[in-house]
């Protein structure tokens, strides 16, 4: 899954630590989302688009691999 949680957060001048507070959630979570070694819960990516007043596609996107059942 791709996110666009690093340029939201710079575009809403939030540090990794600020964005992790607003959503309740460690600084190492928001690094591991940003890096994609993370995919958020519903609930985590529903706090994270609020934050940023955006709907939720308009953060997280699936990618074609994402859709491989077999893995």
């Amino acid at each position: 899954m791709r996110n666009s949680v690093r340029v939201e957060r710079a575009i809403h001048q939030l540090t990794q630590e600020e964005l992790a507070s607003k959503v309740d959630v460690t600084r190492q979570t928001i690094h591991a989302l940003e890096t994609g070694k993370y995919v958020p819960s519903t609930v985590l990516a529903l706090k994270i688009a609020a934050v940023f007043g955006k709907p939720l596609e308009a953060i997280f996107q699936l990618e074609p691999t994402d859709w491989d059942t077999t893995r």
